[in-house]
């Protein structure tokens, strides 16, 4: 096996399309993990424009490509995996059959560790270095969407019955609902990252469109569109007025759900769900197998799910100063984190004060 280092503008076309064919028929070979669009090539040359230090290791085995490797490096030789904190899947695109050594991938590529938070499944030479799983809620959609809203019905009959009474009643209160699936007026997207970076400051959270590169990210990926991989930005209108959006990632199999939004003046009517039905009705119309709500606890998640996935966080290293220097540093704060977010005991008490201090944070603004 032999292993080159590239960055991802140096990646020739019949490397992405050799990629993008290892995910299209990842599925057919027993790895449907592979096919989410946050693994596809797309997504790594689109961060390349706005991180300089993304590379991408190809392992060709008889002179053939066997497998696509994208991570982020420091000048340490510290490694992480493409858009750590905000990319829901991360591991290695290959061929069936393909093995390798994680350790001796760490050395080809120059790396002393590789941190990642949303490991896929499959990747057990990666999962050895797993300090913890996390279920992703899915929606299948495979079977189509009257398939989907029968398991939801059976499991949660109350939940559907009044998140389509809240549809009726918002249109006897605002007009007609109107939706669009792949919405392309570039006003729609910044009307969308207004309302989440409200949310944020809100809920007391990190508002991530605050960083320049989080937004050059989406509008790239809001413009990329290949036959197997698109930024998707859907809109729920009510009355002609938007009044939820969505943007996330699509390859051919596997939508992901990465930055959903909505106005606050509409919450009782829960946009935001019907939004999601919506999108899962449009979805399985167009080939997609499930939607990918992402990792973490949310009300509307556990409501709308039909199954969970699994992923995991951790890293893998060599034995170097820089790597027990790099794990001492962020193991402390991933165990914190993980043990509020996983005990409802400590979750409440910590979600309400964020609240508390997000109040705080939008009064002094508005000063």
């Amino acid at each position: 096996m032999e292993i080159t280092v590239y960055r991802p503008g140096e990646l020739t076309a019949a490397d992405r399309v050799a990629w993008a064919a290892m995910q299209s028929k990842a599925h057919l070979n027993g790895s449907p993990h592979l096919c989410n669009p946050f693994l596809a090539p797309e997504f790594t040359l689109a961060m390349a424009k706005v991180r300089n230090n993304v590379r991408v290791a190809v392992a060709r085995e008889e002179g053939e490509p066997a497998a696509y490797f994208a991570f982020q490096r420091s000048r340490s030789g510290v490694g992480r995996a493409v858009g750590l904190g905000i990319s829901d899947c991360q591991g290695l695109v290959h061929r069936p059959g393909f093995a390798w050594d994680a350790r001796r991938l760490l050395r080809d590529c120059g790396l002393v560790m590789w941190e990642f938070d949303h490991l896929a499944t499959g990747q057990g030479p990666f999962e050895t270095g797993a300090s913890g799983s996390f279920p992703s809620p899915v929606m299948d959609l495979d079977q189509g969407y009257e398939a989907y809203l029968g398991q939801v019905r059976a499991r949660s009959p109350k939940f559907l019955r009044s998140t389509l009474a809240k549809a009726r009643r918002l249109t006897r209160d605002h007009g007609g609902i109107r939706y669009v699936h792949d919405e392309r007026d570039p006003e729609a997207l910044r009307t969308l990252m207004g309302w989440k970076s409200a949310q944020y400051r809100r809920t007391g959270r990190s508002d991530r469109f605050a960083h320049d590169w989080i937004t050059r990210l989406v509008d790239q990926l809001f413009h990329t569109r290949t036959d197997t991989f698109a930024g998707v930005l859907s809109v729920l209108y009510a009355g002609g007025a938007p009044i939820a959006a969505h943007f996330g990632l699509r390859s051919e199999r596997v939508l992901v759900s990465w930055f959903p939004a909505y106005d606050p003046d509409f919450a009782r009517y829960s946009p935001g769900l019907l939004l999601h039905l919506r999108m899962a009705e449009a979805s399985a119309a167009d080939g997609i197998a499930h939607l990918d709500l992402g990792r973490g606890q949310k009300r509307y998640k556990d409501s709308l799910k039909t199954r969970e996935i699994t992923v995991s966080e951790g890293w893998v290293a060599l034995r170097h100063p820089m790597a027990i220097g790099h794990r001492a540093h962020r193991a402390p704060v991933r165990a914190l984190r993980n043990t509020v977010v996983g005990r409802p005991e400590l979750f409440g008490p910590a979600d309400r004060l964020l609240k508390r201090l997000g109040k705080i944070r939008v009064g002094h603004r508005k000063e």
